[in-house]
């Protein structure tokens, strides 16, 4: 922790080294969340230097009162979801009776997937349904919380999250040559 506090004193006083030091300490694990949101590497990039100019920005008001990593981790997603959701357009009502109550059940899917299939099935998958599959399904993120990070309604949140799984589901060309039975 005193390591932790040094770094990012110096941080703040703007010496380099201590922001290249940050940088490397944090960007090898920031950079897989990254891939997950990218639609491919050169996004995914672009995600994690904006993400680490909000870090940077942000580490002022780091109060010492948790986990780092933690802290960076959901600054990180905090910048990729305020990207995303300039571009991405999503419904912003849908009728729950539209949406099979089989769907809403969080399926299995990452149980039977790998690390390198997933990022596969993620980066061929719409972003609006990425989106949310990310910060629902793999990042633990309620509705709610889905909702108010991309500025769309929970249902919204939710039919999203249906019809990126239904998606998965109506991909068996993609699942057979991943070897999967989703």
């Amino acid at each position: 922790m005193d390591a932790e506090r040094e770094l990012i004193t110096r941080c703040l006083n703007r010496d380099p080294e201590a922001e290249h030091q940050f940088y490397q300490w944090f960007s090898n694990k920031m950079f897989g969340i990254c891939k997950r949101y990218g639609a491919d590497t050169l996004e995914a990039e672009d995600l994690l230097h904006e993400g680490f100019i909000r870090v940077f920005y942000g580490l002022p008001y780091f109060r010492f009162e948790g986990s780092l990593e933690a802290w960076v981790r959901r600054t990180i997603i905090n910048s990729i979801t305020n990207q995303k959701k300039k571009y991405l357009k999503f419904q912003a009502e849908v009728e729950l009776d539209c949406v099979n109550d089989e769907e809403l059940l969080c399926c299995n899917i990452l149980d039977d997937l790998s690390k390198d299939d997933l990022c596969a099935i993620l980066n061929v998958m719409p972003a609006g349904y990425r989106t949310v599959f990310n910060l629902v399904v793999i990042d633990g993120y309620s509705h709610s919380e889905t909702s108010s990070m991309l500025g769309i309604s929970e249902n919204a949140s939710r039919a999203n999250l249906s019809r990126a799984k239904a998606w998965i589901r109506n991909r068996p060309i993609l699942m057979n040559k991943l070897g999967l039975n989703i």
